[in-house]
C-alpha cells in the first residue's frame, strides 16, 4: 500500500529513495490501473516483482498503465527529486512511452522515453523538481528538451509539453501510455519510486557544440571530424546520385506503368476504382511523397548574443511572412559593433563561433521575435549553412540546390513538400507544393487554447483583404507553374481539441462571451441563433436559461451549462465560423490561381474537430493533416468515409538520440536504422489508405542540437544532418518504399 510521502504536519524528510508501490507475487498493487492492456505479475529478481503489460496495436489506439494513489501525493516539500522506474522490452522493436503526471489542479507534466528491444531492465527518470528544469528563468537554455543537469547512470526522460514545474502538492495520477502505434508492445515495469537528484552541474551545457554544429561529446558512425572528411563524403555521395531518378516516372514524377488519363496541363484529383488519386499534368496517376522544410530558414540557432535594437531593421505592418519563415534578417556591421552577451548559458554552449570578419560570418542572422527562447530576441547562426560553404565552396547555394533536387529524385520522392524555399519553384525537375500565411491587423477569436497564435475572425472584412494579399504573393512566387501541385494556406490553427466540451467548442463558447459590437463573428452567431429560435423565449427553453432579451445575449454570456441543446448549437456555430474561413481562402485561391489545388490549412492531430474538418471539406480540393504517430492507425480516421475527400499528410517524423541529440522528436526510435524502419511503415499505411493521395515527411535537415531559433525545437528528424550528410537508414528506407508505392497503389490499373 502506498502512502502520502509528506503528511501535512511533518517536516521534510531527507529523501534518497522512496518506493511508491509494493509488489507481491500474489497480486498487483491496488494503485495500479490499466486501460486497454493485459497485465500480469512477473518476477524481476530474487523476491522482486513487477507488472508485465501487453498492448495490441490494431485493437486499441491508446493504452495506459496508471498509478493512482488512494489520496493525492504531496511532494512539494521534497528536495530536488525525480520519479523513477525500471523497464525492459520483450518485443523486437523499441517502444515509446509517454510519462504523463497529473495533479488535482488539472495540470499535466509530460515526458517521453524510448525503451529499446532488450530484456535487461533500464532505469528511467522523470525530473520533477530541480534547479535547472527548463523554464523561463535566468537559467533558461532555450532548448525544447535539455539533457540531465547532473551526472546519472539512468535514462533521462525527454521533455514534451504541459507544466514543466507542475504543482507538486496534489499529484493524483502517473500515466504511462502508448498511443498511435502500428505494432504490438510487451513491457515489464517495476520499482516505481522517487529518487533524490544528485548535485546539479551549472556547466552541464557548456561546450556541448563543436565547430560543425554537432554534439562535441558524442561520437557516432556518420560524425564529421574534419573538413577533409566532409569533402570526401561529398564526393562519394555525388557519385551515387548519378543514377538519376527511379524508372516508370513521367516528366512530373507520375506513374507511367499504369493507365494514362486526360491531361489538363496541371495537377488535379480523381477517384479511381474507389481510391482517391492525383493526376499529373500529363495525365499519369500521381502519389505525392516528399520532404518538408527544404530551406535554410529553420537551420538557425540562437547564439546568446544581442545588439542595440535600434540598429536592427524591424518588421513592417504589411509583412506576409512569419518571422520563423524568413531565411535570415541581415545584421549590419554597425549593429554588430553593439553586440553584447544576453545569455551566458546560451553563449557558452558553443566551442566555436566565427568572428565577424571570418568568411563564415555570412551565416549570422537575427531573430526579432521568438515564440520561446533563451532571450526575447537576438543573434542567430546557421552551422548547416556554414557547413554547406565548407563543403561546396563559394557557389554553395546553387550547388546545394542542385544536389538537393538530385537527392529527391534519386531517393524516389515525387515532390518537394511544404515550405520549400521559393528558389526551388523554378527547378522543373520535380513538382513542389507552395504555401502562404494570412497575417494582418484583422480581428481575432479564441478557442481558449491558442497554441501558436489567436485565430482570425473571418467575418472581419480586413481578413478577406489579407487573404487576397497572401494568395497574390503566392501567385507571384509560382508564376502559374504546372510544377506546382497545390497550395497550403496557414498551418496547425487552434480550432479546438477533442475530449471535452470546452476543448471542442472553445471558439463558440469564448465568442459567445464577447460583445457583438466588438466581434464580427459574435454578430454572425447572433444572426444564426435568432434565425433558428426566432424568440428569446424559445432560446431560453432550449438552453434552460433566463435571458430577458436578445440584447443581453449580444452583450456577452458566460458560465453556460453546456446542455445538449447548447452543444448542438455550439456545433452549428463552430461549423459556421470555420466554413467562412475556408470559403474566403478558397475563393481567393480560385480567383488568383484557378489552375491550382487548394489544400487547406494542415490540421494538427490535436486540432481536427469534426465540425472544422467538414467545413474544410466543403471548400478545399484536398484536406490536409499533420499527424505525428507511428502511422495511420484506423481508429482516428473512420470519419474519412463520411467526408469522402482526397486527403494528404502534411507532416510526420521520427527521431532518435544516438547521434547526440537531447530530443529525438515527437515520435521516437532507438536508432537511425529504426527511424528508417518506422518511416517505411508509416508511408505504407498511407499508401494502403484509399483516401490519401500523399504524405510529406517533416523535415529535410535536423533541427540544431541547441534548437531552432524561433522556438527551440532540437529534434533529430532530418534526412540529412547538420553537416549535410544523409542518414543511411532514412535514405535506404525511402528508396525501398518509394520504389514500390506506385505498383502497390495502382496495381489494378492497366495501360
Amino acid at each position: 500500500m502506498s502512502t502520502s510521502i509528506i503528511e501535512p504536519t511533518q517536516k521534510v524528510p531527507y529523501l534518497k529513495e522512496h518506493r511508491l508501490l509494493n509488489f507481491s507475487r500474489e497480486s498487483l498493487p491496488n494503485e495500479l490501473m490499466f486501460l486497454h492492456t493485459d497485465a500480469f505479475i512477473t518476477p524481476v529478481g530474487e523476491n522482486q516483482y513487477g507488472v508485465r503489460i501487453t498492448s495490441r496495436a490494431k485493437d486499441n489506439f491508446y493504452t495506459a498503465t496508471n498509478l493512482v494513489p488512494e489520496m493525492p501525493w504531496d511532494w512539494s516539500q521534497l528536495p530536488n527529486f525525480s520519479f523513477a522506474f525500471d523497464a525492459s522490452n520483450l518485443a523486437n522493436h523499441s517502444t515509446q512511452v509517454f510519462i504523463n503526471i497529473f495533479n488535482t489542479q488539472d495540470e499535466m507534466h509530460s515526458r517521453s522515453i524510448t525503451i529499446p528491444a532488450c530484456r535487461n531492465p533500464r532505469t528511467y527518470i522523470c525530473e520533477l523538481k530541480g534547479d535547472y528544469l527548463q523554464g523561463k528563468t535566468n537559467h533558461y537554455s532555450g532548448l525544447r528538451s535539455n539533457p540531465a543537469p547532473f551526472d546519472t547512470p539512468y535514462e533521462y526522460a525527454t521533455w514534451m509539453w504541459g507544466a514543466i514545474n507542475i504543482d507538486l502538492t496534489s499529484i493524483c495520477k502517473i500515466e504511462l501510455s502508448i498511443h498511435g502505434s502500428l505494432l504490438d508492445h510487451e513491457l515489464v515495469l517495476s520499482n516505481f519510486r522517487l529518487i533524490q537528484s544528485p548535485p546539479t552541474n551549472p556547466d552541464y551545457l557548456t561546450g556541448i557544440i563543436d565547430k560543425f554544429g554537432q554534439n562535441a561529446n558524442v561520437d557516432y558512425v556518420q560524425k564529421v571530424h574534419s573538413e577533409s572528411q566532409l569533402l570526401a563524403l561529398k564526393d562519394a555521395e555525388l557519385e551515387t546520385l548519378k543514377a538519376g531518378k527511379m524508372p516508370q516516372r513521367s516528366t512530373f514524377s507520375g506513374y507511367t506503368g499504369a493507365k494514362q488519363f486526360e491531361a489538363t496541363g496541371y495537377f488535379r484529383t480523381l477517384k479511381i476504382d474507389g481510391k482517391w488519386s492525383l493526376i499529373d499534368p500529363e495525365g499519369y496517376p500521381y502519389f505525392a511523397t516528399g520532404i518538408d522544410i527544404i530551406r535554410l530558414a529553420n537551420a538557425y540557432t540562437m547564439t546568446g548574443v544581442d545588439y542595440d535594437h535600434s540598429k536592427i531593421e524591424q518588421r513592417q505592418a504589411d509583412d506576409l511572412t512569419p518571422e520563423d519563415s524568413i531565411e535570415k534578417v541581415t545584421v549590419s556591421s554597425e549593429a554588430k559593433q553593439t553586440a553584447f552577451i544576453a545569455s551566458d548559458m546560451r553563449r557558452n554552449c558553443f566551442n566555436w563561433l566565427p568572428s565577424y570578419d571570418d568568411p563564415l560570418a555570412e551565416h549570422y542572422g537575427y531573430m526579432r521575435e521568438l515564440w520561446e527562447g533563451p532571450t526575447a530576441q537576438g543573434e542567430t547562426f546557421s552551422f548547416y549553412a556554414a557547413n554547406l560553404q565548407r563543403k561546396y565552396g563559394e557557389n554553395y547555394r546553387q550547388i546545394w540546390s542542385d544536389v538537393t533536387i538530385d537527392r529527391m529524385l534519386n531517393w524516389g520522392f515525387t515532390c518537394l513538400g511544404n515550405w520549400a524555399a521559393p528558389e526551388f519553384y523554378r527547378n522543373e525537375k520535380i513538382p513542389f507544393f507552395a504555401n502562404g500565411w494570412i497575417i494582418g491587423d484583422f480581428k481575432t477569436v479564441s478557442s481558449g487554447d491558442d497554441f501558436w497564435t489567436a485565430l482570425p475572425d473571418p467575418f472581419d472584412p480586413q481578413f478577406e483583404q489579407r487573404a487576397i494579399a497572401t494568395v497574390q504573393q503566392v501567385k507571384a512566387e509560382i508564376q502559374g507553374s504546372p510544377w506546382c501541385v497545390g497550395i497550403f494556406i496557414d498551418n496547425e490553427k487552434s480550432w479546438g481539441r477533442m475530449g471535452t466540451i470546452q476543448g471542442q467548442y472553445g471558439i463558440p463558447i469564448h465568442t459567445l462571451s464577447r460583445d457583438a459590437v466588438e466581434s464580427p463573428t459574435k454578430a454572425v452567431f447572433m444572426t444564426v441563433l435568432q434565425e433558428k429560435y426566432q424568440t428569446i423565449e424559445a432560446l431560453n427553453q432550449a438552453w434552460s436559461t433566463q435571458f430577458t432579451s436578445w440584447e443581453i445575449v449580444a452583450k456577452g454570456v458566460c458560465d453556460l451549462a453546456h446542455n445538449e441543446a447548447q452543444c448542438e448549437d455550439y456545433a452549428l456555430l463552430l461549423e459556421t465560423y470555420a466554413s467562412e474561413y475556408f470559403r474566403i481562402v478558397s475563393q481567393a485561391v480560385k480567383a488568383e490561381l484557378p489552375n491550382h489545388l487548394y489544400l487547406g490549412a494542415r490540421f494538427a492531430d490535436w486540432g481536427m474537430t469534426p465540425e472544422v474538418v467538414r467545413a474544410c471539406a466543403k471548400h478545399a480540393d484536398v484536406v490536409s493533416y499533420n499527424y505525428y504517430k507511428e502511422g495511420l492507425h484506423p481508429e482516428p480516421w473512420t470519419f474519412l468515409e463520411e467526408i469522402d475527400m482526397p486527403s494528404i499528410i502534411g507532416e510526420f517524423h521520427f527521431g532518435a538520440r544516438d547521434t547526440g541529440f537531447f530530443h529525438p522528436g515527437l515520435v521516437s526510435a532507438e536508432s537511425q536504422d529504426e527511424r528508417g524502419e518506422m518511416y517505411e511503415r508509416y508511408v505504407q499505411s498511407v499508401v494502403d489508405n484509399p483516401y490519401f493521395i500523399g504524405c510529406h515527411y517533416f523535415q529535410y535537415i535536423d533541427s540544431p542540437i541547441t534548437g531552432r531559433s524561433f522556438d527551440g525545437e532540437n529534434y533529430n528528424i532530418g534526412f540529412v544532418s547538420v553537416t549535410d550528410v544523409p542518414y543511411d537508414g532514412m535514405v535506404n528506407a525511402a528508396k525501398t518504399i518509394n520504389s514500390s508505392l506506385y505498383q502497390q497503389r495502382f496495381n489494378q490499373l492497366t495501360k
